[in-house]
């Protein structure tokens, strides 16, 4: 399928798994699911790697990504270590989109050659993720910007995946200038940029100086992304100032880490938490971990979480969350003008007379009708199917 049309598939795809969760609180949008511990690198602030484990066997790692499914899961991401060292990736990059769901890479990116770019294109990749840490290696990271230019271009020429460059900032970096350059490169290859702010052992916040203070927001006059935390009650201003947010996480039922040994833990900074067997989980775990107040949150910078609880909050506040992103992204930068799609979802939905009509007729247009099932209780160990193409 050529690109543009691959793209514009995707958007459809996307539009569908937005309207799921606004429709059923009780499925996972994000599964973030360990393929490998080990590493090509050693980041001095990494806690999620070694340099000895085997990949997770293939036939697990395929019958979790079916039990995910089976859940309702939105989006399955592949992590690590460093996923690119798992031999059978794009066979599992493959049943993800086999099964309905969005398939996403977190990857450091210096395994990344041509072939594989194009053997991640014919199996199905939505979208990649590369954190850079600075523009010249140093002690603390080599995931740096000038080792890693050529593979970007690269991307840039062939990719047909979403590619998102995330630039750090935080108290083990030395130079939080280069972040900024890590975003400008990053856009002028056409990627989405984003910046995060390194966290401690436990996904706790770090305080962030003036002048990584100040890269950060630089960084995010570049047109960041209208569905984003950045945009909303000022959470990103909080987290960079090591002041607490009030808001609910919903890990372990609507964000679920499933680790290399197939158990379903919070996320990544709080493996042990419930640490049930993926096969074992119940609609029952979901819902008691979407609605358990988590003590850590308040001072959390795990991303992918706080984007998760973003859509509920769209969901079940929508006027007033809606109105507070735009409010914010206008604060941000003057000029900006609300984008197509949000006028029309605002136009459609937000008033009171349109919103039923509305939302009948686009869960229809994305073949969704009445209430999304709950989470069938099937085990992953099965024999294994032969499934469709991907597209």
């Amino acid at each position: 399928m050529p690109s543009a049309c691959r793209r514009t598939f995707r958007t459809l795809r996307e539009a569908r798994l937005f309207a799921r969760a606004m429709q059923s609180a009780r499925h996972p949008i994000v599964a973030q699911m360990v393929v490998t511990r080990r590493c090509n690198l050693a980041c001095a602030y990494c806690s999620e790697f070694d340099h000895a484990s085997a990949p997770v066997p293939t036939a697990d790692l395929l019958g979790r990504v079916d039990r995910l499914a089976d859940l309702g899961t939105a989006i399955i991401t592949l992590s690590g270590g460093e996923p690119l060292l798992h031999p059978g990736l794009e066979e599992v990059v493959a049943r993800i989109r086999a099964r309905g769901a969005m398939a996403t890479l977190l990857t450091n990116g210096l395994l990344l050659t041509r072939d594989r770019i194009l053997r991640l294109n014919r199996a199905g990749l939505d979208y990649l993720q590369i954190s850079i840490d600075n523009v010249n290696p140093d002690s603390v990271s080599k995931k740096s910007l000038t080792l890693l230019d050529s593979r970007l271009a690269d991307l840039a020429a062939i990719a047909e995946f979403q590619v998102t460059i995330n630039s750090v900032v935080g108290a083990c970096i030395g130079r939080p200038e280069d972040a900024y350059e890590v975003a400008l490169r990053a856009r002028a290859l056409g990627f989405t940029s984003t910046v995060g702010v390194v966290h401690d052992s436990h996904g706790q916040l770090l305080p962030l100086r003036d002048d990584h203070r100040d890269v950060v927001d630089r960084i995010l006059q570049l047109t960041p992304s209208f569905f984003s935390f950045a945009q909303f009650g000022h959470f990103q201003e909080n987290i960079i100032r090591g002041v607490p947010n009030h808001w609910h996480c919903r890990a372990g039922g609507r964000f679920l880490y499933i680790c290399e040994n197939g158990l379903v833990h919070r996320c990544s900074q709080r493996r042990g938490l419930p640490a049930v067997p993926l096969d074992a989980y119940s609609a029952a775990d979901l819902a008691r971990e979407a609605d358990r107040p988590k003590p850590c949150a308040p001072f959390c910078t795990v991303s992918c979480v706080h984007q998760v609880a973003l859509l509920d909050m769209i969901r079940e506040r929508p006027g007033e969350t809606l109105a507070a992103m735009l409010e914010e992204r206008k604060r941000r930068g003057p000029g900006f003008r609300t984008p197509m799609l949000v006028r029309l979802l605002s136009w459609a939905f937000l008033s009171p007379s349109r919103r039923k009509l509305s939302a009948g007729l686009a869960l229809r247009a994305l073949g969704l009708k009445g209430r999304v099932s709950e989470p069938r209780a099937t085990s992953f160990r099965r024999v294994e199917r032969r499934h469709g193409s991907p597209w």
